[in-house]
């Protein structure tokens, strides 16, 4: 059989002599070769898609807020001037031809399981977890700085929770679908309460279900900041390192008191749901349904021992959890993965500023300290723990991994008196994406060689998103009512990044 060889294509096999007939069949209707190469690629893509959509049944996001270094992450620069490359090298990694930060070893072991996004660039450079987090960037700083703002578009957690009320009305889970720890977002910030995972139009009903941190930080650490009163403050972190007794709870508000029983519980909820049998009316509008969703949710974590055992990490050997690290990063990425067993749809793990501004990622001063002390150790002990934790236990497959970022560190160090540091840079930045669908071993797009601007592929993080709502199963083009009964897209320009399909 008479086979053409050579494709550059890799969705595209060899061409029989049959096809090739049928190429030249094509021509009478004015379809020449590029173009019948266009359309299989078109239908190979599409086929592609087909067998992804729907592969993830469950989500952990990674957020490291303040916006985490490309250079001395995924995207090193270990041929660019020292003022650009910084103090540390390159490694290589499990693929070969890629490299890493070598102050990530136990991760570059792991990048045949991991896809590597180095073409991250957007426009919006303060912060931007509004835009990160639901894909509608926020309209100034104040907007970005007020989780209220009327607004606001919802946090794609809460989108994928609204969606699963429609398909299944009525169900309220034993575990909620949309869980943050290790506390809410932004809680400890001094000065600012930042914008991104919360409910928004669709009501504070659909905010996450937060945990709060009960335990003891184990090391302590001097803090810089812009702000010249919360400058040189020894801080007790509990990311840098918490004790073994250290525990996720629900929040307070929703745990039962001593003198209330589930029985008396019980008799409240039946007395209310007569009360409102006499108030149908108000039912009918939005605020209202957010009402009687966030009363809901909080009877099911008020009665749910499977939320409550899933928090109980110290079931866990201690030696799994000291793989993970004793910090408050570590501990909260394993106790998410003990939620999803026990059912939850989607785990935000937010590394988060904790009593000074400009700190967790936002590595304005002492860049190089904070990276190897804290920062690195803990991220590659957590993630690569994940990895293989998820793997062991079957669920790598049917659980998408997302470590996302707002945006990415300036290529040039300044700040020399204070330590050095990076400052924010959107133009060009990377994430890391695995699990359920996602291409393992691939990187996808670049930046030039001083990590400046995308040189090749170009993606944002509503292409992040639209991505993630594919391999959910929900078509990203898809659109929900606003406040006003509009209906918006899920995402505004965003399209799923084929590359990163399996």
């Amino acid at each position: 059989m008479l086979k053409i060889l050579g494709s550059l294509n890799p969705f595209r096999g060899p061409l029989d002599r049959r096809e090739a007939m049928r190429i030249g069949g094509l021509g009478a209707l004015s379809l020449s070769l590029p173009q019948w190469w266009a359309l299989r690629d078109l239908q190979a893509a599409d086929e592609q898609a087909s067998a992804t959509f729907g592969r993830a049944k469950q989500i952990i996001l990674l957020y490291l807020q303040g916006a985490a270094t490309q250079f001395e992450t995924w995207d090193p620069k270990p041929d660019a001037p020292e003022q650009i490359r910084g103090q540390w090298g390159a490694t290589s990694t499990a693929v070969p031809g890629t490299m890493i930060c070598d102050q990530l070893p136990k991760l570059s072991r792991l990048t045949d399981r991991l896809a590597i996004i180095r073409s991250m660039t957007h426009e919006f450079n303060n912060h931007s977890n509004l835009y990160t987090l639901t894909g509608y960037p926020a309209v100034d700083f104040t907007s970005e700085t007020n989780p209220q703002d009327s607004r606001h578009y919802p946090f794609f957690g809460s989108i994928l929770d609204y969606l699963s009320d429609e398909q299944f009305p009525g169900q309220m889970p034993p575990v909620p679908r949309n869980i943050g720890v290790p506390f809410q977002f932004s809680s400890f910030s001094p000065v600012f309460r930042r914008a991104g995972p919360y409910g928004a139009f669709l009501g504070t009903g659909y905010d996450p279900v937060w945990t709060e941190f009960e335990g003891e930080a184990t090391r302590k650490a001097p803090r810089v900041s812009f702000f010249q009163r919360l400058n040189d403050v020894e801080v007790a972190d509990p990311f840098l390192g918490i004790t073994p007794e250290s525990r996720l709870r629900i929040s307070k508000e929703a745990r039962l008191r001593d003198e209330l029983t589930i029985d008396r519980l019980d008799k409240r909820l039946s007395l209310l749901k007569q009360l409102e049998q006499e108030t149908r009316r108000l039912d009918e509008t939005a605020p209202a349904r957010s009402v009687n969703r966030y009363r809901d949710m909080a009877y099911s974590l008020m009665t749910s021992p499977e939320l409550r055992n899933a928090l109980e990490i110290g079931n866990e050997p201690m030696s799994l959890r000291e793989q993970y690290g004793m910090n408050l990063f570590g501990q909260s990425v394993l106790s998410g993965r003990r939620l999803l067993e026990a059912g939850c749809r989607l785990v935000s793990v937010y590394w988060d500023e904790y009593k000074i501004v400009n700190t967790a990622w936002d590595t304005h001063f002492n860049h190089f300290s904070r990276l190897g002390d804290e920062l690195l150790p803990g991220f590659d002990a957590a993630v690569s723990s994940l990895i293989i934790d998820l793997e062991q236990r079957g669920m790598l497959e049917e659980t998408l991994v997302m470590c996302l970022s707002e945006h990415g560190r300036t290529p040039q160090i300044n700040n020399a008196d204070r330590g050095g540091g990076r400052n924010h840079w959107s133009r060009a930045y990377s994430v890391m994406l695995a699990g359920a669908g996602i291409k393992p071993g691939v990187v996808v797009g670049a930046s030039d060689e001083q990590g400046a601007f995308v040189k090749d592929r170009p993606v944002s993080p509503e292409d992040i998103l639209a991505t993630m709502y594919h391999l959910s199963g929900i078509d990203p083009e898809r659109t929900i009512p606003d406040r006003l009964n509009r209906p918006v897209r899920l995402v505004q320009e965003g399209h799923i990044v084929p590359e990163l399909l399996s």
